[in-house]
């Protein structure tokens, strides 16, 4: 899989369209276009904004998920992640969509609490 096809990859993850992550990384749709299509290579700096955003671009640009270690987790993170295993496919995925909007209502309106 190439970078343009995994950078479209976490862009269809993050629901966002080709328009949106455009915009919010500072560049043209056609500009996001052509990055999906291999044709030209995103900067650093777009990768960046990108990221702020939720994309794993470890994953864009080598093709691995950054692995994570239980000791890099909070311990809510982990409790979180402990609920899971017990939900099924389609409400894993009903909360994904709900985490990934939250989230980024949240980055725009609310300012962060500790957990």
């Amino acid at each position: 899989m190439t970078i343009g096809a995994r950078l479209r990859e976490e862009r269809t993850r993050l629901g966002v369209s080709q328009t949106e992550l455009a915009v919010a990384c500072g560049i043209a749709k056609n500009t996001q276009l052509n990055y999906e299509k291999d044709e030209r290579s995103p900067d650093a700096k777009y990768l960046s904004a990108a990221e702020a955003l939720g994309m794993d671009v470890y994953y864009v640009l080598v093709g691995k998920h950054f692995p994570v270690s239980p000791d890099q987790l909070s311990p809510f993170e982990i409790e979180m992640l402990s609920y899971l295993k017990d939900l099924s496919d389609y409400d894993k995925e009903t909360l994904r969509r709900m985490a990934a909007a939250m989230a980024v209502v949240g980055k725009s309106s609310v300012p962060e609490t500790s957990l």
